[in-house]
């Protein structure tokens, strides 16, 4: 393990895509259903079109921090500008493939050992919460994990305005809890977002991940089980 200091946590903060679930399973079933829906309605081909886009462009967005409240409607303009549709075509269509569709089968691709993770920490007296880029509230319903955390921060809230790794959601989260940055973990599995955001706010980091980095600045860790034990030496 990594030299992170754990001992004052007072809080943990989880990601929510690829971190509370897993996303190949969860990649290939909306694959499937967007196949077959293109294969016998054509019309579906554009909304699948705009749902790519949208996810493309939405990477590009990481390093534009804006105005409170511009940044879930920017990253609908500029789909609709580089497909030259409408917004509404953009929205309808990302409303439909990436946050309703999918929830059906999150609760298969639910990561093991959350639930008792969460326990454990509840136990003990640490706060839990959600930071995501996206809104999460019915995703964690979803997974089966609704009430478990007392913090949701989206990255498009109107005081965030910013995606991962800028600190601004990470911060939010903190000051809803009135909790000191460096007294919160963040739980991600991305290094370049996760990680590279929690530090940019003075927040220690847990990242799900098959590497052995010691030397990487956060705690890498292969499930929850393990997370789990790591914590129970230090909290």
């Amino acid at each position: 393990m990594t030299g992170v200091a754990l001992a004052r946590i007072r809080a943990v903060l989880f990601d929510v895509d690829g971190t509370l679930y897993a996303q190949t399973p969860l990649r290939v079933a909306m694959a499937c259903e967007m196949l077959l829906a293109s294969s016998f309605k054509p019309e579906r081909r554009h909304e699948v079109r705009r749902v790519l886009t949208f996810r493309r462009l939405r990477e590009t967005l990481r390093e534009r921090p804006c105005s409170s409240g511009a940044l879930e409607r920017l990253q609908y303009a500029v789909v609709s500008q580089r497909l030259h549709c409408s917004v509404l075509d953009v929205e309808t269509a990302v409303e439909e493939w990436i946050y309703r569709r999918p929830t059906k089968w999150m609760r298969y691709c639910r990561r093991p050992g959350i639930e008792r993770l969460l326990d454990f920490l509840e136990n003990r007296g640490i706060a839990r919460g959600v930071f995501s880029d996206y809104p999460a509230a019915d995703k964690l319903a979803a997974l089966g994990l609704s009430g478990r955390f007392d913090v949701i921060v989206s990255a498009v809230d109107a005081d965030v305005g910013a995606f991962k790794p800028d600190a601004r959601g990470f911060l939010a989260a903190a000051q809803r809890w009135k909790i000191p940055a460096h007294q919160v973990l963040y739980v991600g599995d991305r290094p370049d977002v996760d990680a590279a955001g929690a530090a940019a706010a003075g927040m220690p980091c847990a990242v799900l991940t098959r590497a052995r980095l010691p030397h990487a600045g956060f705690i890498p860790f292969r499930g929850f089980k393990e997370l789990q034990r790591v914590l129970s030496r230090s909290l």
